[in-house]
């Protein structure tokens, strides 16, 4: 990664007034003038909050007079604060990365750093404000005599100006999912607790935000719920301690058992993760600009990325040598990059008692033999990459003996699985995790409830993860258009992209799942979740779905051919849950993804982002019932241009995808 950066101090030329209630007002404006964050300390002593804000999209108030308030029983916030000192920058910056969705991220702000001081605590805000909107985090210095603080909570009021419509993700229950739950759009006083971040709320048809956090590596997760004491309120609060763990064996959904203490202990002086409003004029705008999350995120420690490679996966369900090997030539020959071997390969995954330092199968998944050095061996001649899947059981234990054993195997990668999440003890247990995997060089795909908070850009290793309800649940192409424009605006998302498997025809089409792979971001795709190698071992046992065999169907070239990471992202038509069309550049280049949900429609695609003055060829995929294949996918060749536009004649469920190249 490369980092550009140009940072101007300047004098403190923020206005700082007095209103007629003698609050001092601090405003920050983005660099583009459109989003403002202005913050007034309360002045008076008060149980219900510490600091006031509100915030301003094109001179709209779209956040009313809203709340920060900490809690803690070691130092006492509610008391008056005053402003001591202020300090301002503006950081015009961009960075380079080859593992995301464009290679060029700019990363434009105004920040200032409010230090505030009442009679009994000290509390330092920092505000940015980016033209992808605005964020802050807040900083409690070292006083008191205090080497750590325990926080009982951080609650934040949003206040709007009405009922808003959010899209939100189910009430947080025992043994319910819910960062991989079913996503509705609903008025902002039905939320429920435990509502997943990125929130998406419509203020208007040409004002969408979103709700976010960001750099949470070592605290307690936000989530959100309905604020009954105040109307048109949404308040954020943290997830409590877990004490223990329960877990469905089938669902994996996870109870956890949660204790009244703390829900933060650490030391002083430290920085909160960021709280982040992200503000556009559409659902496009707002998923085109989500690298705002990552800016807010250090920039990368590894110094050597070159090891990092991304792609696309086959999973390997018969956990064979056999079909480890039919696997490995499967990938090899169709321009994927790592075959992947689930659960199963070292006993039951729900069994504490399951060893990861060694290869004993779960006879339910498989009978064998298994004999993982082989395969890794026969994968480094040809070129292939070997992941394995872990489960958080034998992760939390055995980590430290794992990581040296499997880099002797010739592991490139591991799948994390049902890691623990919302806790402090478990954030922070996740990302040195990741950290210390990166030490062995291997990348890691997180599955389950984890969503990101952009911690991908300091640690690349972290490609992907799931916390999205996928293609394993059965989604119909609607809710993927929902996720499209809600879920991803936090990150990469692995959907795990089916395509023989029979729930493609209650999802939506083949051409839809063709799309996936360009609208919805994951530098790892996993491909034909459900299907097998032509020459592996027949696996139909009910563990894993109706399993069919990949075929030789000429539109799979796209998924030979298309990338997983990108140059450029442009969102070309986003109606969420209704239709989505995004186009991404990789070299030279394009790439258009298109999924329709449940009415017919025609939709135009114009190429004027395709280079002035340039002749393209392009390759359209479409459904098409009279095409005598398994599948039913079109394949047709056009030339196209700057001035070109298409139409194209959806029925409900379906989809397009094309190649376009100079």
């Amino acid at each position: 990664m490369i980092l550009k950066e140009k940072i101007i101090y300047l004098s403190i030329l923020l206005v700082l007034f007095s209103a007629c209630n003698k609050q001092a007002e601090i405003l920050i404006q983005s660099p583009d003038g459109q989003k403002t964050l202005t913050v007034f300390p309360i002045s008076e002593p008060t149980e219900t909050g510490q600091v006031s804000f509100y915030i301003k999209y094109n001179d709209r108030e779209i956040i009313l007079p809203s709340v920060l308030e900490i809690k803690s029983h070691d130092i006492d916030f509610s008391q008056a604060f005053a402003v001591k000192n202020v300090e301002e920058k503006s950081v015009q910056n961009e960075w380079t990365t080859n593992l995301g969705e464009r290679s060029i991220v700019p990363d434009h702000y105004k920040e200032v750093k409010i230090y505030l001081e009442s009679s009994t605590a000290k509390l330092n805000l920092i505000c940015r404000a980016y033209n992808e909107g605005v964020a802050f985090a807040y900083e409690i210095p070292a006083q008191n005599n205090l080497s750590e603080i325990k926080i009982d909570d951080e609650l934040i009021s949003y206040r709007f100006a009405e009922d808003y419509p959010v899209w939100s993700t189910p009430e947080r229950k025992p043994r319910r999912l819910t960062a991989q739950g079913e996503i509705r759009k609903i008025p902002l006083s039905e939320l429920k607790e435990g509502c997943e971040r990125p929130l998406l709320v419509e203020v208007a048809d040409d004002i969408k935000i979103a709700l976010a956090e960001a750099r949470l590596v070592d605290y307690a997760r936000l989530s959100f719920d309905a604020n009954d004491q105040v109307k048109n309120s949404i308040v954020s609060s943290l997830d409590g301690k877990i004490e223990d763990t329960k877990q469905d064996l089938v669902s994996g959904a996870v109870e956890n058992v949660r204790s009244e203490v703390a829900k933060v202990e650490i030391k002083l002086p430290f920085q909160s993760p960021w709280r982040v409003v992200m503000m556009a004029k559409s659902y496009g705008e707002l998923l085109e600009n989500n690298y705002i999350i990552q800016n807010l995120n250090d920039p990368s420690v590894i110094e050597d990325e070159s090891w990092i490679t991304p792609g696309k996966v086959l999973r390997e369900g018969t956990l064979t040598t056999k079909g480890g090997m039919a696997a490995i030539d499967f990938v090899a020959s169709h321009n994927m990059q790592y075959v992947h071997f689930d659960a199963g390969w070292y006993g039951n995954e729900m069994d504490n008692e399951s060893d990861a330092t060694t290869v004993t199968l779960d006879p339910k998944r498989s009978k064998g033999p298994f004999d993982i050095e082989a395969i890794t061996a026969y994968a480094k001649e040809k070129g292939v990459k070997v992941m394995l899947y872990v489960n958080r059981r034998a992760l939390e234990k055995q980590l430290d003996d794992i990581l040296p054993l499997f880099q002797e195997w010739g592991i490139a990668g591991i799948k994390y699985g049902f890691v623990r999440v919302g806790d402090q003890h478990a954030t922070a247990w996740m990302h040195e995790a990741v950290k210390k995997t990166a030490e062995y060089k291997m990348v890691i795909d997180v599955h389950d409830e984890y969503r990101p908070t952009g911690f991908s850009r300091t640690y690349q290793n972290l490609l992907t993860q799931e916390g999205i309800r996928g293609d394993e649940e059965t989604v119909p192409n609607s809710h993927t258009l929902i996720s499209m424009f809600t879920r991803t605006l936090a990150g990469a998302s692995d959907n795990t992209v089916c395509y023989y498997n029979k729930r493609v025809e209650i999802m939506g089409s083949h051409a839809s799942q063709l799309a996936k792979t360009v609208c919805i971001f994951s530098p790892l795709q996993f491909l034909y979740w459900y299907d097998k190698a032509p020459a592996a071992p027949v696996k139909d046992d009910a563990l894993w779905g109706n399993t069919n065999t990949i075929g030789n169907e000429p539109e799979l070239e796209f998924f030979n051919n298309v990338p997983t990471v990108w140059d450029e992202t442009k969102v070309l038509t986003a109606e969420i849950g209704e239709i989505g069309v995004i186009a991404r550049r990789k070299g030279n280049d394009w790439w258009i993804g298109g999924i329709n949900g449940e009415t017919a429609r025609k939709v135009d695609v114009d190429f004027s982002f395709l280079k002035q003055g340039a002749n393209y060829k392009a390759k359209i995929y479409t459904d098409d019932e009279t095409v005598k294949t398994r599948t039913h996918v079109r394949i047709e060749e056009k030339e196209l241009n700057a001035d070109s536009s298409l139409t194209f004649d959806l029925k409900a469920n379906n989809g397009f995808t094309m190649h376009i190249q100079l």
